[in-house]
C-alpha cells in the first residue's frame, strides 16, 4: 500500500503554482479525419471508461446500484470476455491500480500469468536450438500461462468490493445467453484472419466461423456455454476457477492441443496467486505520476520518458510540434533500451529498478538528447551491477484498458490482455485462453548473456501494460489513462499525459492527437493525419519514418473541480458512461 500523502513534491515550482488546478469547460475534441468524433462526457458522481459500449453499461450499472470501482471493473472485465474476446478475458492477465480517495492510498494488484512450473528457458526453441519464429510461437498450447485477472479482481473485491460477488455476474450472464450484437471490430479481425490459430483449432473456429464462415458485425452471438460457466463462478466464487473442473479443462486443453501442446497443468492453475506490488512513482512539474512496477516495464518506461522530458519544458510548444515530438522519440529510445535489458519479474531477480528514475542518472542520459536523431540507443549503466543482454520479445496490441471512478472518489485503472488477437486461439468454458509466455524472451541468452526476461518455471513475463494514476501536489487524484498497444502503449500513454499536463488539452483532444512512437528503432506516425505533413522534418533530423495505422486503444477519466471528464479513443470502440448520461 501506497500512501499518498507521505510523498515528497519535488520543488520544481513555487507553491501558489502547485495549488492551481487548471479549469476547462470548452471542451470539444477535433477528432482525427476518417474517425467517429468523440465528445467528453462529464460526470458528478461516477464514471466508467472502457473499449465496448456492453461493458461500460455493465459497469454503469453496477455503479448506479452503488457499487464500487471494484465492482464495476469486474462487470465490465465479465463483459469484455464475451463481446471484446479478441483483447481480454478471464483467460488473460491484468495490472490493477485501486486509488482509494478516503484513505489517500495506492494499491496494485498483479494479476499476470504464469508459466508452468515445468517450463525452461528452452521453452520456444527448436530442435537446432534456435528460437522459433513468433507467430508459431503464439498457436496452441505452449503459449498458454495460468490466467491471473480473476484472482486479481477477486483480491480487490475482498477488500474494497460493495456489492455481493454474484450480482456481478448479472448483465454478462444475460448478454452470454440472449446474445450480443457482433462488432465491426470483431468482424474485421476475424475477416482478416489476423491470427492462423482460430483456423487451426477445430472448438475456436466453430465459435468464430460457424457454418465456415466469420462472424459478421450487427448479428447475434450466444455463448451459453460460458453463461454457464459465469453462474457456476457467480455461486462458487474463483475456487471454480482455479480449482476443479474449470482448472483440470483448462490443462487438458493446453496439454492436449493440435498445435503445440503446452506444459500447463492442473497444479500449475490450483497454485495461483494474484499479487499486491509496490505502485512506481515520480514526480513531473508538479504532479506525481503512478503506474504499476515489474513486472510491468510500461509504468517505469512512461515514468523514465517524462523524467528525461522534464528538462525540455514541452509547454513551451504547441501540441505536437515537431521539435517538441522529436524529443519525445529521443526520450522513447532511452527509455525502451533500459527496458529490453533491466526490467522483468521482482520474484525472479533483485532489482531496484527506481535506480532508472534517479535524478543523477536521469540527468546523465538526458545529456544524449540533442536536436538531431540519436540512431539505436544503447543501454545506459544505472548503478545496477546485471550481466543482461537485450532480449527478443514480441508484444502485440491487442489489449484493452478501464478507467473508473465510484461514488466514493475511488478509482480504477486497469489494463487486461490475452495477448494476440485471440491469444493462444484455444477456448475452454466459452473463453479464449491467452499466449503470454511469447511474451518472455524466445531466446534464453544472447552473445553469452542471459536475458532477465527469459522463461522459467512460475515466472511471470514482462509487459508492457501501463495504467497510469497522475495526483496532484496536495495528493488529491488527476487523472486516470491507459491504452492497449503492445510495446507502443508506453508511447500512446506517454504522449497522452504530455497532452493534457504539459499542452493543456482536454482529455479527449490529447487521445485525439496523431500518434507517434519510436521503440528505439523507427520513427512511426500515424498515417493519414496531419503528421504526414512532418515526415520530411522529421528525416531531416534524422529519423528514418514510417506511415502506419497506430491504433491506440485510451480510455481515461480527468478529475478537475471536483467533476470527471472521460476520453474514449476514436480510434476503437469504446465509450464513457457517468451519473449525468443515460443508457
Amino acid at each position: 500500500m501506497y500512501k499518498l500523502s507521505s510523498y515528497l513534491l519535488c520543488a520544481l515550482l513555487p507553491l501558489s503554482v502547485l495549488s492551481q488546478t487548471p479549469v476547462r469547460e470548452d471542451r470539444e475534441p477535433e477528432a482525427k479525419t476518417g474517425f467517429e468524433i468523440k465528445k467528453t462526457v462529464i460526470g458528478q458522481k461516477y464514471m466508467v471508461a472502457a473499449a465496448n459500449p456492453y461493458a461500460v453499461k455493465a459497469g454503469q450499472a453496477m455503479l448506479e446500484q452503488g457499487g464500487s470501482a471494484v465492482d464495476a471493473a469486474i462487470a465490465v472485465q465479465l463483459v469484455l470476455t464475451l463481446v471484446e474476446p479478441q483483447s481480454s478475458g478471464i483467460g488473460g492477465g491484468a495490472f490493477i491500480l485501486h486509488y482509494d480517495q478516503q484513505k489517500n492510498t495506492l494499491i496494485t494488484y498483479d494479476g499476470r500469468e504464469t508459466a508452468p512450473a515445468t517450463a525452461t528457458p528452452e521453452l520456444f526453441l527448436d530442435n537446432n536450438g534456435k528460437a522459433v519464429p513468433w507467430i508459431k510461437a503464439v498457436v496452441g498450447g505452449r503459449s498458454v500461462g495460468v490466467p491471473g485477472v480473476l484472482a486479481a479482481l477477486a483480491k480487490a473485491h475482498a477488500k474494497d468490493g460493495k456489492l455481493p460477488w454474484a450480482s456481478l455476474f448479472k448483465p454478462a450472464i444475460e448478454l452470454a445467453e440472449q446474445g450480443f450484437v457482433v462488432s465491426p471490430r470483431l468482424a474485421l479481425l476475424l475477416k482478416k484472419q489476423f491470427n492462423p490459430g482460430v483456423h487451426q483449432l477445430a472448438v475456436t473456429k466453430d465459435y468464430f466461423f460457424p457454418n465456415g464462415e466469420a462472424l459478421k458485425a450487427g448479428t447475434i452471438k450466444k455463448n451459453p456455454e460460458l453463461a454457464a460457466f459465469y453462474r457456476t463462478l457467480a455461486k462458487e466464487g474463483i475456487s471454480a476457477f482455479y480449482q476443479g473442473d474449470n482448472a483440470k479443462k483448462l490443462a487438458e486443453t493446453v496439454q492436449n492441443s493440435a498445435v503445440a501442446p503446452g506444459l500447463l497443468t492442473e497444479q500449475d492453475v490450483n497454485n495461483y496467486q494474484a499479487k499486491l506490488r509496490e505502485p512506481v512513482c515520480a514526480p513531473y512539474h508538479q504532479y506525481k505520476v503512478c503506474s504499476m512496477g515489474p513486472p510491468s516495464s510500461g509504468g517505469i518506461a512512461v515514468l523514465e520518458m517524462l523524467s528525461l522530458l522534464e528538462q525540455k519544458n514541452l509547454k513551451q510548444y504547441q501540441p505536437n510540434d515537431v521539435m517538441a515530438l522529436h524529443y519525445f522519440t529521443q526520450a522513447s529510445r532511452l527509455a525502451f533500451a533500459d527496458r529490453d535489458v533491466y526490467l522483468g519479474d521482482p520474484d525472479f531477480v533483485s532489482l531496484d529498478v527506481m535506480r532508472l528514475l534517479d535524478k543523477e542518472y536521469i540527468n546523465t542520459r538526458a545529456k544524449l538528447i540533442t536536436d538531431k536523431d540519436m540512431g539505436e540507443a544503447s543501454v545506459g549503466e544505472p548503478n545496477i551491477k546485471l550481466a543482461f543482454a537485450k532480449d527478443d520479445a514480441y508484444e502485440m496490441p491487442s489489449t484493452s484498458h478501464m478507467s473508473i471512478i465510484d461514488a466514493k472518489g475511488n478509482a480504477i485503472s486497469m489494463t487486461t490482455s490475452i495477448e494476440m488477437a485471440f491469444g493462444s486461439a484455444l477456448m475452454t468454458n466459452g473463453y479464449l485462453l491467452n499466449n503470454q509466455l511469447t511474451d518472455f524472451a524466445l531466446s534464453p541468452h544472447k552473445n553469452g548473456k542471459p536475458l532477465i526476461n527469459r522463461v522459467e518455471g512460475n515466472k511471470r513475463p514482462r509487459s508492457s501494460m501501463s495504467p497510469m494514476m497522475v495526483f496532484n501536489a496536495d495528493g488529491s487524484l488527476r487523472l486516470i489513462v491507459g491504452s492497449p498497444g503492445g510495446s507502443r502503449i508506453i508511447n500512446y500513454v506517454a504522449q497522452t499525459i504530455i497532452g493534457v499536463l504539459d499542452w493543456q488539452l482536454s482529455l479527449q483532444q490529447a487521445i485525439d492527437l496523431p500518434k507517434i512512437t519510436n521503440r528505439n528503432k523507427i520513427t512511426s506516425l500515424e498515417k493519414d493525419t496531419a503528421l504526414v505533413d512532418a515526415k520530411t522534418t522529421f528525416e531531416q533530423l534524422g529519423h528514418t519514418v514510417q506511415m502506419v495505422d497506430l491504433n491506440s486503444g485510451l480510455h481515461g477519466i480527468e478529475v478537475i473541480n471536483g467533476k470527471y471528464y472521460g476520453g474514449a479513443d476514436p480510434r476503437r470502440e469504446g465509450i464513457v458512461l457517468s451519473d449525468l448520461t443515460t443508457h
